[in-house]
């Protein structure tokens, strides 16, 4: 599981993003599930040198309410991109994952980029369309944003990989009849 993004600076000042209290309370069910079900959870935080982004500042940390445990992993980033140059995919590879359940913050730049980048990868990627978010901008509202996302990134057959997008209802009740089924 990653959670893209989800910090003090991005989430905590006016304007906050897009049902910003729901899609923490989101990536929190998953993270718990993924938790309970020995699934890696991977936070990815952004960080940009002598700024409010800057690694180790109050406005770089993970966002308060996330429930994060010391078995997480934790990844720096300096582009939109959760793959390049950081170790996520040798991390990924190391623990012979192969899916990726996909959520967090800036649905049109750092979720668009690292999901395309992760199928570029060879990853097959779940994307939880409800627990993604963005701020407003001037050409569309957050909402649209993050449709028009869950819409475009499953569409995309070029990589070979399969996309998926669903609300994080969808996705535990599916994690659940699938474990019932395993048992």
């Amino acid at each position: 599981m990653l959670v893209i993004d989800v910090q003090t600076v991005l989430f905590d000042p006016q304007p906050q993003p897009f049902e910003r209290d729901q899609v923490i309370s989101r990536i929190n069910q998953v993270s718990e599930w993924a938790h309970g079900a020995g699934v890696a959870v991977i936070f990815v935080q952004h960080e940009k040198p002598d700024s409010v982004l800057a690694y180790g500042s109050d406005g770089w940390s993970l966002q308060s309410e996330l429930k994060v445990t010391p078995h997480d992993h934790l990844i720096r980033k300096q582009t939109p991109d959760s793959f390049l140059h950081t170790d996520l995919d040798e991390l990924l590879k190391q623990q012979q994952i192969k899916h990726l359940i996909v959520c967090g913050y800036a649905s049109e730049f750092c979720i668009d980029t690292s999901v395309r980048s992760a199928a570029a990868l060879g990853y097959d990627i779940t994307l939880l369309a409800d627990a993604h978010t963005t701020h407003d901008k001037e050409h569309a509202n957050a909402e649209l944003i993050r449709q028009h996302e869950n819409i475009t990134l499953p569409h995309l057959t070029s990589f070979g990989r399969n996309i998926t997008a669903m609300t994080t209802e969808q996705f535990l009740i599916q994690m659940t009849t699938h474990l019932e089924r395993a048992q």
